[in-house]
């Protein structure tokens, strides 16, 4: 008789599509596995089915794609919140939203617990438990990388894993980058990328990002209407959040702009190396940054300047639902509230 259920954060990559008979190797559990919809371009019905096929006892997907971008997305963006002068937050901003919807199912489901499939050397770790224990601190949180049964110390060894159980192995060999990917951003981590001295093979990785030589000589402007700090049209076309964002990816992308390669410090003290698309988070950003640079006094800017940075940092660490984290965004809204206008970018 099983002993509860468990709430997987379910992408159908490669980890999580581990997870899934791992868990029913060495937990007595049934496992709910739910994928969050937050702007992936991927093919929802084949990754429910291959969780289905791989174990799982039931499959959710979740279109969160306009909540992603009204609640969490657009207060970014109203922050200028950039962490460390260069990295927008496309992965930050989307854990905490996760985090919230997998308690929303496991109490769906009478869970007993939830398991995630962050890395224990990565920032993720931390996001979704931090966001898990925000709504529901009586659930166990199993954190599949760092439990003591967890044998794998690397992709190489998940894919062995996955064809010595012959289980399909949703990636090719040599495309495993570990990637995140929502409606804000496209990161890419591994492969080349693992040495520093080494350039990015773009043409092998980007997919929402031309590449900068082959990007177009020609400038292009795009105009970008604000109302309240928020953005409401493209070139004079009224829009809602999704198609709006989705346009502005499309413009940034087949430009080449957006495209950011950094080493940033990770919240658990380490070093990491990424490659970041976010075509439209760059427009929109810039578009919101010079419209404050009009409205704002030199005191307002020097105190923006700081809450900016706080806000930054608390969502890369995790923070969103920190009191500290939302007092922030409340005094921030005070200028937002005189950001209505209309900036064209070229």
């Amino acid at each position: 008789m099983s002993k509860g259920k468990v709430v997987l954060a379910y992408s159908g990559g490669l980890d999580t599509t581990v997870i899934i008979p791992w868990l029913k190797e060495n937990y007595d559990y049934d496992v709910i596995a739910v994928c969050v919809d937050v702007g992936q371009e991927d093919d929802w019905k084949t990754i429910k089915q291959r969780a289905l096929d791989t174990g799982a006892a039931a499959c959710y997907v979740v279109d969160a794609r306009e909540e992603y971008i009204t609640e969490y997305i657009w207060p970014a963006v109203k922050a200028n919140a950039v962490y460390e002068d260069r990295y927008l937050l496309g992965t930050s901003t989307a854990r905490p939203l996760i985090g919230k919807i997998l308690v929303e199912y496991a109490r769906q489901e009478n869970a007993v617990a939830i398991c995630h499939g962050a890395t224990g050397k990565g920032n993720d770790q931390v996001r979704f438990e931090l966001a898990i224990k925000a709504f529901a601190p009586d659930l166990q949180v199993i954190a599949a990388w760092r439990d003591p049964k967890w044998n794998m110390d690397s992709r190489e060894a998940e894919i062995k894993f996955l064809e010595d159980r012959g289980i399909p192995v949703p990636m090719k060999k040599d495309q495993s980058y570990s990637r995140d990917e929502n409606i804000w951003h496209l990161s890419h981590e591994g492969l080349e990328l693992e040495q520093t001295e080494n350039e990015p093979n773009y043409k092998h990785m980007l997919k929402l990002t031309t590449v900068p030589e082959e990007a177009p000589d020609a400038g292009e402007y795009v105009t970008i209407d604000f109302e309240a700090g928020i953005p409401v049209a493209v070139n004079g076309k009224k829009m809602g959040a999704l198609e709006l964002m989705t346009e502005l990816n499309k413009i940034g992308g087949r430009n080449g702009v957006g495209l950011v390669d950094i080493c940033e410090n990770r919240f658990v003290g380490m070093k990491s190396r990424g490659v970041y698309e976010a075509p439209g988070m760059e427009v929109l950003s810039w578009g919101l940054k010079y419209i404050y640079e009009g409205i704002m006094d030199r005191r307002s800017t020097k105190l923006f300047q700081e809450l900016s940075k706080f806000v930054a940092d608390q969502i890369y660490d995790g923070r969103w639902f920190d009191p500290a984290t939302r007092a922030a965004r409340a005094a921030i809204q005070v200028w937002a509230d005189k950001a209505t206008a209309d900036v064209t970018l070229g």
